[in-house]
């Protein structure tokens, strides 16, 4: 089993992966033999790219076009009124998309730890305000498909 580093690993190349092939229009296959082979683990013009679990990239990347059907419109009611998906930034898009997979098909992950780290992906990119979008939209999104993840604290709290 890979561990949360290499699982975090795999989060931020699917997101870099998603952002590709939404700009390139290059297919799955094709976008991770490239990653597999030319990014992940490697380094390019002096980054490193950390080692990532490669099946659950690819989980990610094949559950979101999977599913994109059912993603992006659970994505567009959560959004502020006026900002569709298609007017939010590309990466912000496929961090969004990324994570609700997870949220609505993961269940193996416990709703915090997925927020959490794609909050960090957000912030590899951005500074705090896209951030805060990810936290938001996720956080709402996680409360909707997963209630029951949040509802014993709610219980405990009163």
């Amino acid at each position: 089993m890979a561990n949360a580093d290499q699982r975090s690993a795999a989060r931020l190349a699917a997101v870099q992966a998603l952002y590709q092939m939404e700009v390139t229009r290059k297919g799955l296959p094709e976008t991770c033999a490239e990653f597999e082979t030319f990014w992940i683990g490697s380094e390019i013009e002096g980054d490193r790219y950390k080692t990532a679990e490669i099946a659950f990239f690819r989980d990610i990347l094949a559950g979101v076009l999977a599913n994109q059907g059912l993603i992006d419109p659970a994505i567009d009611k959560t959004l502020a009124a006026g900002w569709p998906l298609a007017r939010v930034d590309s990466v912000v898009r496929a961090i969004l998309r990324a994570g609700t997979f997870e949220l609505a098909k993961r269940r193996d992950i416990p709703a915090r730890v997925t927020i959490k780290e794609y909050v960090d992906v957000a912030g590899a990119f951005f500074g705090g305000e896209e951030a805060g979008m990810v936290n938001a939209v996720l956080d709402a999104l996680a409360h909707r498909l997963r209630a029951e993840e949040f509802e014993p604290r709610a219980r405990a709290q009163q």
